[in-house]
């Protein structure tokens, strides 16, 4: 019987290891997984590179991986906010590697990843420092830049109901980047607030098919997580 529920987040991410590289959902703080990257921090592993959407806000999540000393470059598209001060400080201090990508090709590059694509043409970041170093190419009489699918080790994402055999839904803007993400990655996992019996998530609900998701646990969101989701 198949059965990819683990009981415990740090159960979850017992096979991370230094040097891995990790996307992380989130598009802020919606959908940041953050009880597996508690679970990560705890594991004392470093030297990672991480792929999300942002560089960490506050305190929790990756910021709080960052401002630990585990993270070795960051892949984003929005490092820099208000409350991103762990990233900024490491940055500053020559102590972390950030790779600038535009949002619409960091998405088109981790989607190229999981449907096997060896590379993408983009007309964003043409003509621009972002280009540099790349193949350039003129299509159909606009300009395009060769981008690179981003593969990773693991993903790290966040639903809300999921089932033993990896199907995931997931809550309105937490979606984000977490059904592209568990196709990229060799090992997916993901935390969900609930585990539901097995042919009880309608098919058509389903956003992230279990056959994408390698182990799935249960976090129960706490007070403050439940209301920044109802909010989402």
């Amino acid at each position: 019987m198949i059965d990819k529920s683990v009981e415990s987040a740090q159960a979850a991410v017992a096979d991370l290891f230094d040097g891995a590289s990790i996307l992380v959902g989130g598009f802020g703080t919606a959908g940041m997984p953050n009880e597996l990257i508690d679970a990560l921090i705890d594991r004392n592993v470093g030297d990672l590179t991480i792929i999300s959407n942002n560089a960490g806000n506050g305190e929790a999540g990756l910021a709080a991986l960052i401002r630990e000393g585990r993270v070795r470059k960051v892949v984003c598209s929005f490092p820099r906010q208000s409350d991103s001060h762990h990233f900024d400080a490491a940055f500053r201090a020559g102590t972390i590697e950030l790779e600038l990508v535009p949002q619409g090709n960091l998405a088109a590059r981790i989607h190229a990843a999981g449907a096997g694509l060896g590379a993408i043409f983009t007309p964003t970041g043409y003509g621009t420092q972002l280009a540099e170093g790349k193949e350039s190419r003129i299509i159909d009489g606009k300009g395009y830049v060769l981008e690179m699918p981003i593969h990773a080790d693991f993903a790290l994402i966040k639903g809300t109901v999921g089932d033993r055999w990896g199907n995931l839904m997931y809550r309105k803007t937490a979606r984000n980047f977490g059904p592209i993400m568990a196709m990229a990655a060799r090992t997916t996992i993901a935390q969900v607030s609930q585990i539901a019996p097995l042919g009880s998530l309608d098919p058509e609900a389903i956003m992230t098919p279990g056959i994408f998701v390698q182990r799935v646990v249960a976090v129960p969101p706490k007070s403050d997580q439940a209301h920044l989701e109802q909010a989402a």
